[in-house]
């Protein structure tokens, strides 16, 4: 009789798929990490958002944000201070009406993908991705289509997920944390709009 000794060996080493996360604030981010957690991701955080005005409001998110890496015990690459004429100096080409409106939009996305991409080849990351994904306000095909040309262009991945589904979640964990809860998208533009929707 002869007996064969069977060896199990792995077809492939899963190693540890590293993201640099685009972060737009604290509660956004909580439900993002997670739901990558989930699936067995490292996240690390950048935040990048020269699109948030006034500086109080900015500053507001931004030691949030802090909180939340201590928390989490998670790295958090901060990419500059705050701006006040890059970001007006091409949104204000854009007038007040919806086409210039998705035209603005297109930049803000495309500026902040743009250096988190760029960061995430510097830093060494296989993937970045953004927590706008899991905001029910934002045009996820836009942010999906300009993540992957992005991607594309830098020869990185970018991990589009709909988050959306933990925004509820991710909202009341942050109000548990006491973090910082934002009433806009984050430009002066979206405040106005705010603004004027109240008033009706």
């Amino acid at each position: 009789m002869i007996f064969l000794d069977i060896v199990c060996i792995p077809l492939y080493n899963q190693a540890v798929m590293k993201i640099l996360l685009h972060c737009c604030c604290a509660p956004c981010s909580i439900g993002c990490v997670d739901a990558l957690a989930g699936e067995g991701m490292e996240t690390a955080l950048f935040w990048y958002n020269p699109n948030i005005h006034p500086m109080k409001e900015y500053l507001s998110r931004l030691e949030s944000l802090l909180a939340f890496a201590e928390e989490k015990k998670l790295s958090l690459i901060n990419e500059g201070k705050y701006v006040l004429y890059s970001f007006f100096e091409t949104a204000f080409t854009f007038l007040d009406n919806s086409e210039e409106k998705n035209k603005r939009c297109h930049y803000c996305y495309k500026t902040r993908l743009e250096l988190c991409a760029i960061k995430a080849v510097e830093k060494g990351y296989d993937a970045f991705s953004t927590t706008l994904l899991i905001s029910p306000y934002q045009n996820h095909e836009e942010i999906k289509r300009l993540g992957n040309e992005t991607a594309s262009l830098h020869g990185i991945e970018f991990i589009y997920r709909d988050f959306r589904p933990h925004f509820r979640e991710s909202q009341r964990q942050a109000r548990s944390l006491s973090f910082y809860m934002q009433k806009y998208c984050g430009c002066i533009f979206s405040e106005a709009e705010r603004r004027h929707e109240g008033k009706k």
